[in-house]
């Protein structure tokens, strides 16, 4: 995708389906969710299984100035558990595939720090865990790190161990930016912050030639959560902070012309966001 001077590429982890909604939204309802998923656009459910479609994906961000990759997936040897243990191989290949190499990249935004958020940025050398890309800058949410960081202490973190696999070695390294709710690294790309999912999960906004694009990172993971915004996940931090920060960010946006790039919605993935009764509708851009 092309906005202005500025191009955005997908690197896709996984694709598919993954979860079934009730087991995702503990507000799911049955009939009112087989009513949405009947009108929302075909790619983002699998009626086959019952499950949604859910991709894990990065976006590469390109501007005249930098190459920035936002979200990072889960990477490789973490010692995750199923269902996460699944092949590494495609982001490695499509990394590739897309010109690109870890040295080429300038800064690495982390929207949260959840397993399947901030898995590349390290991988395992010679025993150890260092940064993936090293000549980034890897910006983190000043107070998301610190909670993450508290949680480890606690022996609260998350499954493999995210905070000491994927984030303290980067700080080790001199290469973490911690930053505020306000960090802008220039005109083109800046934070919003949208908590709840996490304790300080941001969207990263990106603005070139008059257009605007999101991604959004876990602040939703399906169409059916802008349909129905207190459906929060089993995953949230705080399901009534998601939720606000949800509706608050899609009334921002509805109307607007701004792309949005949801990190788990399935390909085409980039969309439009509209008021619709009491909730929103997301259609995808079938050629943005």
């Amino acid at each position: 995708m092309k906005i202005g001077d500025v191009t955005i590429t997908s690197i896709i982890e996984r694709d598919g389906p993954w979860r079934k909604p009730a087991d995702m939204f503990p507000a799911y309802d049955p009939a009112v969710g087989a009513k949405h998923l009947e009108t929302l656009d075909p790619e983002v459910f699998d009626p086959a299984t019952g499950m949604m479609n859910i991709t894990y994906q990065t976006f590469v961000v390109r501007t005249p100035h930098h190459t920035i990759l936002v979200d990072t997936c889960t990477g490789e040897n973490k010692g995750y558990p199923a269902p996460m243990d699944f092949p590494k191989r495609r982001w490695l290949d499509e990394f590739a595939a897309a010109g690109l190499s870890f040295e080429a990249i300038d800064y690495v935004f982390c929207t949260h720090l959840h397993i399947d958020h901030c898995g590349w940025n390290t991988v395992l050398r010679d025993g150890r865990w260092v940064p993936t890309f090293p000549n980034a800058k890897y910006v983190f949410h000043r107070r998301e790190y610190a909670a993450w960081e508290q949680a480890t202490k606690e022996e609260k973190q998350p499954p493999g161990d995210v905070w000491r696999f994927n984030c303290e070695p980067i700080m080790v390294a001199g290469q973490g930016l911690l930053v505020d709710d306000d960090y802008s690294l220039d005109d083109t790309v800046w934070l919003t912050p949208t908590p709840g999912h996490s304790p300080c999960h941001c969207c990263v906004n990106i603005s070139s030639g008059g257009q605007r694009a999101v991604v959004t990172g876990d602040l939703m993971h399906h169409a059916l959560q802008c349909r129905e915004p207190a459906w929060s996940t089993i995953f949230d931090w705080d399901a009534k902070q998601a939720a606000a920060s949800r509706r608050r960010f899609l009334g921002d946006v509805a109307g607007t012309g701004t792309l949005i790039l949801p990190i788990h919605f399935p390909n085409p993935t980039t969309g439009l966001v509209e008021a619709m009764g009491e909730g929103f509708d997301y259609r995808y851009v079938r050629d943005a």
